[in-house]
Formats: C-alpha cells, sequence, structure tokens
C-alpha cells in the first residue's frame, strides 16, 4: 500500500527499533502525560456538571422560576394562571405570597423568607413535598399557622414537629417610625432538607395565613409562581406574559434571586476549565522537547534523506507527523479513559468508601451524599480538539529545526 514518504518515516521513528529504543521511551512518556492531561480534564469538568445540575434542581425546584406579580394583591390568580399556561413554555402555574421577616425562639433570631403556598398545589412547581424529613406538607391548614421550616434552621433552634415559633413581619403603620413589628404565633407541622442554604433561609405557610398576616381578603395573593421548561428562558417568558396582561402585573425571576449564585459557578468552571488546560498544554508541550531530542538523535538519517533527494519540506512533514502521531494517540486514549471514568466516577468514589470505611461525602457536611458527575459531549469535543491543536503547534519548532538541518555538518559529528 503506497503511504508518502514523511508519514512512513515519522510513523516508523514512534515505534521502538534496536537502538530507537530511548526515543520511543520518550515518546511513549509525551503520549501518556498527554492521556492523563485530557482525562483529568474530563473527569473535573464532569463533576462540576453535576454538582452544578445538582445545585440547579435542588435550589431552583424550592424557589420560583418566574412569577407575575400584581401591583395590588389579585383577588382572582385563576385568570392569571389560564393567561400564563397559555405559553408554550409554561409547565404550571399556582398562587404564591412571599414575606420576609425574622425567626425568634428563646432570645436567637434569625432572618427568614417566608413562602405562602397552597400544599394541594405545590407539587406542581416545587420539590419540597419529596424532601420532608419530618411532619407533612399538607400539614398546612388555613387558619392553624403552620410553618415548615427547613432542616438548618431546625438544628440552629433545636425544633421538631409541634414546637411553637414565633415570626416577626414588618408593618406599615401610623406610628413615628413608618413601621411597626408584628409578631405571629406558628406551629412546626414539618421540615424539609434540600441539602443548600435553602434549608436555613427558607419556610413556608399556608397561602390564607399569609394573606391574613398581610390583612387581606383570605383568597387574595400577592403572586402566581411559574414553572418553565427552559429556566434560562424565565425572564423572557415571564415579561411576555406580564406585558399581555397589562400594567397592573410586573414579572420577577430567579435570575433576580438566585443569578449571582449560577454566574458565580459558571465562571468557577470557566477558570478551573483554563487552569486544567495548562495541564494538557504542558503535557503537549513536551512534545517540543521529544521531537528536538529526536532530531538530534536522527542527524544522520536527515543528512542522508537529504543527500538522496529529501526536500526541506518532506523532512519538516516527517517529524510533524510523528508528533501528530504522539499527540493523536495520547489525546485519543485520555479521552477514551475520561469518558470511562466520568461516567463511573461515583460507583468508583462509593467503592472506596467501603473498602476505606470512610465516608468521602458525609451527608452531614456536603448536600450531596455522593459524587455527582454529568458528562458533557461538548465539554470532551472540546478538550480533544484543544489537545490535537496543542500538539500539532508543539511540533512545528523542532520539524522546522529538522528542515534546516545541513546534511555536511550532520555527517561530519555523526
Amino acid at each position: 500500500m503506497f503511504r508518502p514518504l514523511s508519514i512512513f518515516i515519522g510513523t516508523r521513528y514512534t515505534r521502538a527499533k534496536r537502538r530507537n529504543r530511548f526515543v520511543s521511551f520518550i515518546s511513549m512518556t509525551s503520549m501518556i502525560g498527554l492521556a492523563l492531561g485530557v482525562l483529568a480534564m474530563i473527569v473535573v469538568l464532569s463533576v462540576m456538571n453535576g454538582f452544578q445540575r445538582e445545585m440547579s434542581s435542588r435550589i431552583l425546584g424550592m424557589v420560583p422560576h418566574a412569577t407575575i406579580v400584581g401591583v395590588n394583591p389579585i383577588d382572582d390568580w385563576q385568570p392569571v394562571a389560564a393567561a400564563a399556561m397559555k405559553n408554550p413554555q409554561v409547565t404550571a402555574a399556582v398562587p404564591f405570597t412571599e414575606m420576609e421577616g425574622m425567626l425568634s425562639y428563646k432570645g436567637t433570631m434569625q432572618p427568614i423568607q417566608v413562602s405562602g403556598v397552597d400544599p394541594a398545589l405545590e407539587g406542581q412547581v416545587s420539590i419540597v413535598a419529596k424532601h420532608i424529613v419530618q411532619g407533612r406538607l399538607d400539614a398546612l391548614k388555613p387558619g392553624e399557622f403552620g410553618v415548615v421550616i427547613g432542616e438548618i434552621t431546625a438544628r440552629r433552634f433545636r425544633l421538631n414537629v409541634g414546637d411553637k415559633i414565633t415570626l416577626i413581619v414588618p408593618e406599615v403603620s401610623n406610628a413615628p417610625g413608618g413601621i411597626t413589628p408584628r409578631m405571629q404565633r406558628l406551629n412546626v407541622v414539618g421540615v424539609f432538607k434540600v441539602g443548600a442554604e435553602l434549608d436555613g433561609s427558607m419556610a413556608l405557610i399556608h397561602l390564607a395565613d399569609a394573606a391574613q398576616m398581610q390583612h387581606w381578603e383570605p383568597n387574595q395573593v400577592q403572586s402566581v409562581r411559574l414553572a418553565v421548561k427552559d429556566m434560562y428562558a424565565a425572564p423572557q417568558v415571564s415579561g411576555d406574559i406580564a406585558n399581555a396582561l397589562g400594567a397592573a402585573y410586573k414579572a420577577d425571576d430567579w435570575t433576580h434571586t438566585q443569578g449571582s449564585l449560577f454566574s458565580a459557578m459558571k465562571m468557577e468552571k470557566t477558570m478551573i476549565g483554563l487552569l486544567l488546560l495548562m495541564i494538557v498544554a504542558v503535557a503537549a508541550f513536551n512534545i517540543i522537547a521529544t521531537l528536538i531530542m529526536v532530531v538530534n538523535d536522527k542527524g544522520a538519517d536527515i543528512a542522508i534523506l537529504r543527500t538522496i533527494g529529501a526536500t526541506p519540506r518532506q523532512i519538516m512533514a516527517i517529524f510533524i507527523v510523528q508528533g501528530t502521531v504522539i499527540g493523536v494517540v495520547g489525546t485519543l486514549i485520555g479521552g477514551v479513559l475520561g469518558v470511562i471514568a466520568a461516567l463511573n466516577v461515583s460507583a468508583m468514589v462509593g467503592w472506596v468508601e467501603r473498602v476505606s470505611g470512610q465516608h468521602i461525602f458525609s451527608s452531614d457536611v456536603y448536600f450531596v451524599s455522593n459524587l455527582p458527575s454529568e458528562l458533557q459531549g461538548a465539554d470532551v469535543a472540546l478538550i480533544c480538539t484543544a489537545g490535537f491543536v496543542m500538539s500539532f503547534l508543539a511540533t512545528v519548532y523542532p520539524a522546522w529545526r529538522a528542515a534546516k538541518v545541513e546534511p555536511a555538518t550532520a555527517l561530519r559529528y555523526s
């Protein structure tokens, strides 16, 4: 089978033949280094994707994707929900009221965000019912002033189902300061745990109780909460719905409350990706040292090839082929092993925990009890492409240097 001279010799130089075993060895070390760099980058980015997925599903499963807020309390929320459901992106629309206040228990206080919800409808837009660890969400009854609190809040105040706690909310009044605190005694009827900071900053009460605390009619609500298919489309979707409903309504979405967190996670992934790319770059540019040593070792071969008619371009191509073969094989090996490791990293960590008897990810410390991983094809393609490109660029200088070798000088000192 016909093969160009540069490909034939370049691939031959990557294999061990008698006295060339040292050259083959350094080629192999460059290949292994590049494979390890690609493997590490794929696994780390997959784990970061997994953590981001867990945070998204837990936090955005608790906070509203978007809300349609009435300028005044909404008397009848169902027409607003019906109008929202006409948008194909909206999967559910339920009544919602939100307040900010302070929880007080035996002289200890903490800020809290209180959500007024309908327990029968909350499951359509929230995951809280799946994460109740004590009590029940449907124990929230109108007029009984029950409250479901987070696990961090319960631990901080040492509360259990059946205990009572005081909620303090600001109320506009004619007092000199303009605001007076209103206190309401609440009964703890449930505790939820989603494994995020919301466990210490969020509580749920019944919609009717929230309306009573705001001095509204029992059927009045502050807003309609929406669940959307694509959370990144929530600003556009809620804005369109509010504009269609008129000036009496305005839109709000998760980017105003949680946007900074997800922006920080995205920036963290980008920065760690760049740092790991430096590892791949170091491994790729080891090819430079490898090829320079090969050029020095093959000086006589280069001189002979030039003497029998090989052009400088062909000589250059020989070493570009050799370096590219090292880079391609190393990147492919690292890519395959990285994909396998990323798909099985949770199982591997579990095996290490069983063998060592130590819990690496204890649910008492971390918000997850295992190591999440989400392999994304775009990440693998980007990493492998970067490995290919950097390994190719690393061949240019040594190959150019080989093309500049003078046959007479090389033969004199060989």
